[in-house]
């Protein structure tokens, strides 16, 4: 019986914690635009001819080779 109360005192706190969490994203305005990053992915931020080469290992064709 004890672990039953001990079990319902943890899911009304976790579910206060939840409730709470919700609401301070409520308040901070979390859910204001929805559509906003749905769209931000369809769309690139830069046109193509501008974008900046990603540096990194370089290729077969670009090691200086001493021989």
């Amino acid at each position: 019986m004890t672990v039953i109360l001990l079990l319902l005192a943890v899911s009304l706190v976790l579910g206060a914690c939840g409730l709470a969490t919700f609401l301070w994203c409520l308040r901070r305005g979390q859910y204001d635009d929805m559509e906003g990053a749905a769209n931000r992915i369809l769309f690139d931020d830069e046109p193509p001819g501008e974008r900046t080469k990603v540096r990194g290992k370089p290729g077969p064709a670009q090691v200086n080779r001493a021989e």
